[in-house]
């Protein structure tokens, strides 16, 4: 029986594991430095029609597609979940999250609110986890430290932001990231805790 029990426990399907936040949270970088902590986890690269910056990399960050690409995608059913989010399209492939999946891999979803409730629709036992900044005054000051979008832009993004924050309590877990350092360590308890779960009987 014990045997049994730590047999499916090891050899179980990875965690779907979504996080979610206001841009300019610093979801990205707590990402990284749970990937740099963790081996068992991995980051499913989603699709966007947004323009890359210079520092991101094609495949790396993000797939990079056309707006007529990615509609041509939706019609093949390539997506898990996809959004239009601050005048864009942001989709997350199926197969790459199968794929990991299966692998017994914890499958890491960088994804607005709006994608992230349709993937628990989709996905029963995914795991939402919300990050916070420390205040408003806190993530109006990093969106604008990073100097890549216009006025216009960060009103509506702190904007948004209210709305996505009124979401928290359709979210399991909340990490407020006020030090990087912290924040990666919270969430890092998180995925820890999920492997323990135990999985109940249908």
């Amino acid at each position: 029986m014990l045997d049994e029990v730590i047999g499916k426990m090891q050899n179980r399907q990875g965690r779907l594991i979504v996080i979610s936040g206001p841009s300019g949270v610093g979801k990205g970088t707590v990402l990284r430095g749970l990937l740099a902590a963790d081996v068992g986890t991995r980051r499913c690269v989603t699709c966007t029609t947004r323009e890359r910056t210079d520092d991101e990399v094609e495949g790396k960050d993000y797939f990079f597609l056309s707006e007529q690409e990615f509609r041509s995608r939706i019609d093949q059913g390539f997506f898990l979940e996809f959004a239009h989010v601050h005048l864009n399209f942001y989709g997350t492939p199926l197969a790459g999250v199968q794929e990991l999946r299966d692998q017994g891999l914890d499958v890491l979803l960088e994804i607005d609110v709006q994608g992230g409730l349709t993937v628990k629709g989709k996905v029963p036992d995914a795991v939402l986890v919300f990050i916070v900044p420390p205040s408003y005054a806190e993530l109006e000051r990093r969106l604008r430290d990073r100097k890549r979008d216009s006025e216009e832009s960060i009103l509506k993004r702190l904007e948004n932001a209210r709305g996505e924050i009124q979401q928290i309590s359709r979210y399991e877990y909340l990490v407020v990231n006020d030090e990087i350092e912290s924040a990666v360590e919270r969430l890092h308890a998180i995925v820890i805790a999920e492997r323990l779960r135990i999985t109940k009987a249908e």
